[in-house]
């Protein structure tokens, strides 16, 4: 058998309050695809940093062709050759794919006075010519698709020279053409003997791009398996210590009077004539491709977008909107497909996030913070939630997918929202996570709340919905009741498009 690129032996890691690795073992071959999996939490990102020289391991060994390694950055790391990707892409938009790619290692003129962007330009042709990839060097990397600048991350790595890339959730924003692009190019790199480590928490994926899987979970070494003579059950029941059920998650009760009502609801080009009613103790689902204009139905009824036309009526009341605090004013919570973005300070505690929304009733003498109150809010929510967190002190930043996800969710239940909308509240976590997350939306609904899901999964949109709505280029093509949903029934609707004449057309 030929030697491993990397081998990793009783590798052990801690920060302040948590064990994030002990006795882990992992090894990678030359022209492999090896997928690590496991819950969030289990410990992958903090692996792959420390092979790519973000984090110091505390002990163990690691090898790198033979040789003990420990390196202190990732400047080291690139330097003989291992290149990682993180989930969230690290290029700058206002510059040239060429000076993404060899930033801090320009060609200068004779004298070294100023850049040569012929010859940095030439060099990136050639880079990205041997990748086979159809990119101008000179175009600014702003103006590409996720999944090009996708691309470019992988030329920026391989420019180094890597025999490793680690891909860190590489799929999480691409639809099903980019990534299958981006496997046709995973699959030239492993022809010319580049081990890869990749990080997913998408199921199927694994049985059309990995070799094998190695299992994390809670910090530890489960198992290293071969994906072709393994079943996607037998790695989940690895990754979560117990079964899960993909059974529909119905209501426990009809659902009870109508909270919310939109008619004729106008925003921009993606939000055209929609209507649609939420009642009390409903999870409504909206499906649709990406760029149907789910989202911007979301943003508009909670005024974050460009006021809207049409009518809203909340409780059988028209209401008018023109700020997200009108719309949180009216009971209405909005939990963004962008939670580090929109919502959550994650240089903050969680103690802070979870009552940021709500800090009016925090307040003594309308200036003083009541700190045991909000520490006793905090408390109380991570209780409820099974936030996993060493302390309310925590930083939201060190803390994994799935919990920042519940911190949004005690956000806004600490508001008292009675309708919400669930923006994919299932991306980037694991399938242990999920299966919280739905656990916690039925509840919210077997109380009364009345809730909007979007999601781009559609069997988990099946699963989880008591009505489905579907869109199709800024208007709704269907509304499916749980009887008729099928993938299949819902991909016709969201493919059925408006024709010249404005009929619908598949």
């Amino acid at each position: 058998m030929t030697a491993p690129l990397i081998s990793v032996h009783g590798l052990c890691k801690s920060f302040p309050g948590v064990r994030a690795l002990h006795n882990i073992r992992f090894e990678l071959l030359a022209g492999e695809v090896h997928a690590v999996m496991g819950e969030n939490g289990a410990g992958k990102s903090t692996l792959m940093k420390i092979l790519a020289g973000v984090y110091r391991k505390d002990s163990g060994d690691i090898l790198y062709d033979g040789a003990s390694v420990d390196f202190p950055s990732p400047r080291e790391a690139q330097a003989v050759g291992i290149g990682i990707i993180h989930q969230e892409l690290q290029l700058m938009n206002h510059l040239t794919v060429a000076q993404n790619i060899f930033i801090g290692r320009e060609p200068t003129t004779a004298f070294g006075l100023l850049l040569d962007e012929n010859r940095l330009n030439r060099r990136a042709a050639e880079l990205l010519g041997h990748l086979n990839l159809s990119i101008d060097p000179r175009t600014v990397v702003g103006g590409l698709t996720v999944a090009r600048q996708q691309m470019v991350e992988i030329a920026k790595a391989l420019s180094f020279n890597s025999r490793v890339l680690i891909m860190d959730e590489p799929t999480a924003a691409l639809n099903n053409r980019e990534i299958a692009e981006l496997f046709k190019m995973i699959r030239e790199l492993k022809a010319r003997g580049v081990g890869i480590v990749y990080i997913s928490h998408k199921m199927d994926e694994l049985k059309q791009i990995a070799d094998r899987v190695t299992v994390l979970r809670d910090g530890e070494y489960v198992a290293t398996v071969p994906t072709a003579t393994t079943t996607i059950e037998t790695i989940i029941g690895m990754m979560v210590g117990r079964s899960l059920s993909d059974a529909r998650v119905a209501g426990a009760a009809p659902a009870g009077e109508i909270a919310l009502e939109v008619r004729g609801l106008n925003c921009g080009p993606l939000v055209r004539d929609v209507s649609f009613t939420l009642r009390k103790g409903e999870i409504l689902g909206f499906a649709g491709l990406m760029g149907a204009g789910r989202t911007e139905v979301a943003r508009a009824i909670f005024g974050a977008d460009a006021p809207p036309s049409g009518e809203i009526r909340v409780n059988d009341r028209k209401v008018t909107i023109r700020t997200p605090a009108h719309a949180v004013a009216h009971g209405i919570g909005y939990l963004s497909e962008d939670r580090k973005r929109f919502g959550l300070a994650t240089g903050m505690d969680v103690e802070s996030n979870v009552v940021m929304s709500n800090l009016a009733n925090y307040l003594s003498l309308s200036f003083l913070l009541r700190k045991r109150a909000i520490r006793d809010t905090a408390g109380r929510f991570i209780k409820m939630l099974n936030i996993r967190t060493p302390s309310a002190a925590q930083q939201v930043r060190l803390l994994s997918g799935g919990n920042q996800q519940k911190i949004v969710v005690a956000k806004w239940l600490d508001r008292d929202c009675d309708i919400l909308f669930f923006d994919e509240p299932t991306r980037g976590i694991d399938i242990g996570a999920k299966n919280e997350i739905y656990r916690l939306l039925r509840s919210l609904a077997d109380q009364g709340k009345a809730i909007v899901m979007i999601s781009s999964e559609l069997p988990e949109v099946i699963r989880m919905s008591d009505r489905i709505i579907v869109m199709c280029e800024g208007r709704i093509t269907g509304e499916l009741s749980p009887d008729e949903a099928t993938q299949e029934r819902i991909m016709q609707l969201a493919t059925q498009r408006e024709s010249m004449e404005g009929r619908l057309t598949a």
